[in-house]
């Protein structure tokens, strides 16, 4: 190979070597260019879920301020409905003094109005699912019922309630108040 021949060669590999060069650094940047991108892409991305996560805690906030101040009004009005049903029956309790005040009251109508007033008590209690306990004659159950006193009674069997001195009440089957009664030996 002649010298001509071996500086062409040489000029040809330092051509291929800077267009190789060339092509890497091309790549090089193509490369910057992609990281580049796909971090702005990972910031969007980021910055789009922080402000979900903000939202989201927001309204989580928000839930937690609405079921706080429902409960509380729950809790404040819970009985709105029991004193409602009550009013009427109050009223009449008003209008029994009122007429028994009167001097044209009886003993019977009296009686009469009292009597009405406590069956519209009773069926008030009930409407809320108060049950009145009246356990005479049957067996004592030390979960329903305060024995005051035994007494002993042929007429009755060993156990059995011979009188009821003060009515129990039940709320939704749990004991509000137990009856208190008086228990044959």
């Amino acid at each position: 190979m002649n010298q001509q021949e071996v500086e062409e060669k040489v000029a040809t590999a330092e051509e291929a070597m800077q267009q190789s060069e060339e092509q890497l650094e091309e790549a090089q940047k193509a490369v910057d260019n992609d990281i580049e991108s796909m971090l702005a892409e990972a910031k969007d991305e980021a910055a789009k879920h922080k402000d979900m996560a903000l939202r989201l805690q927001a309204d989580m906030e928000n839930l937690r301020r609405r079921t706080r101040l429902d409960l509380e009004e729950a809790h404040k009005y819970a009985l709105k409905k029991f004193v409602d049903a009550l009013i009427p029956a109050m009223d009449s309790m008003e209008m029994g003094i009122e007429a028994a005040s009167k001097e044209e009251a009886t003993k019977e109508s009296i009686k009469e109005g009292v009597e009405m007033t406590f069956k519209q008590m009773l069926d008030v209690l009930a409407e809320f699912s108060v049950e009145r306990i009246d356990p005479k004659g049957e067996k004592f159950n030390p979960q329903d019922h305060e024995a005051m006193t035994m007494i002993p009674s042929p007429d009755h069997e060993s156990q059995t309630v011979v009188d009821v001195i003060q009515k129990g009440y039940k709320l939704n089957d749990r004991l509000v108040r137990p009856a208190r009664v008086i228990v044959a030996q």
